[in-house]
């Protein structure tokens, strides 16, 4: 895989290691993928058996590698405390043996409440929830990486959706994959902001960056503007409209049911994660992509009724 370009991607299989992999593959990057299951549908990528928290198969691999995409995570909330770092250690000792660039798709996760309501890359990382705290810890192991010689470069996003991201706050708590929709659960109150990023956009984003990544900074970081919900009903106004235009019926709206989530939470350990997020609907929290726009000039951006739609069509739950 020795080419100027040569990429791998953990967590190829996964909502935004897919799409960063296919635009980097569609821009004409060779692309390797590690990935532990049989062969993908993904045509154009070099698939490669592996597993992340294997040093040597992460090792063998990133041979040739100039860029390594680290987008691999744990199924659902599950392992987090035992898995994350362990596999992004691999990541690290990988790209130092081959010279290359770490990616980061990063989150909010590692802000708390105090980071206030604006935030740019050097905000605040004081997180209230574990989840958080790991992607804290994720950052400065990367932040160490890079001051000792290494490069990397984190895209901090809000809550993902699109067309192949069916692990997501849009596709697990707005709506029901490859059913029709006929309601929409709001998890957040109107009036407050909510923070989205449509993974097509996000790795758009990504690609432009790595094409420049010879004038960033050794330790890079950009925050993306996405999709901001400035009143929290953005998201299931656009819904309700591409619903009601492919189907001719408008779905109805309820709350979330967070009174569900609250009683089951002691005894499932992922809804216990989701409940330690649930500020992230109960205060707005914006990113700031002043950083990115004067990096790439605009930031990439599809209208949020083409991006909900196309999100609906992949999840299966629109009309032919």
């Amino acid at each position: 895989m020795e080419h100027e370009h040569s990429t791998l991607v953990l967590g190829a299989t996964g909502g935004i290691g897919g799409e960063v992999a296919r635009q980097l593959r569609d821009a004409g990057w060779p692309v390797r993928a590690l990935h532990r299951g049989g062969p993908s549908a993904d045509t154009g990528l070099s698939w490669v058996r592996g597993d992340a928290l294997n040093a040597a198969d992460v090792r063998t691999a990133a041979q040739g590698a100039r860029v390594i995409v680290h987008a691999v995570n744990p199924p659902g909330y599950r392992h987090w405390a035992d898995w994350v770092l362990p596999m992004l250690e691999n990541t690290l000792a990988a790209a130092r043996a081959q010279r290359a660039l770490v990616v980061l798709p990063g989150t909010l996760y590692n802000h708390g409440p105090d980071a206030g309501a604006l935030l740019g890359e050097a905000a605040p990382q004081h997180p209230l929830t574990r989840k958080g705290a790991i992607r804290v810890a994720m950052e400065q192991r990367l932040q160490d990486f890079a001051a000792a010689g290494g490069r990397v470069l984190i895209v901090r996003a809000g809550d993902f959706f699109g067309p192949r991201c069916g692990n997501s706050w849009f596709a697990q708590g707005l709506v029901r994959p490859g059913r029709p929709v006929t309601q929409v659960q709001q998890p957040g109150r109107a009036g407050v902001g909510h923070q989205w990023a449509y993974l097509p956009d996000v790795a758009r984003s990504i690609v432009a960056l790595l094409a420049r990544r010879d004038a960033l900074d050794p330790f890079a970081r950009f925050h993306l503007g996405g999709h901001w919900d400035a009143d929290g009903t953005q998201m299931v106004q656009s819904i309700v409209r591409v619903v009601g235009r492919r189907s001719g019926r408008l779905p109805r709206v309820r709350a979330f049911p967070w009174w569900q989530v609250r009683l089951a939470a002691p005894f499932v350990p992922t809804l216990r994660e989701v409940l330690e997020m649930r500020y992230l609907w109960e205060r707005p929290v914006q990113l700031d992509n002043q950083a990115l726009r004067a990096q790439l000039g605009v930031e990439p951006h599809t209208p949020w009724d083409a991006a909900v739609e196309a999100t609906l069509d992949g999840l299966g739950c629109l009309p032919a």
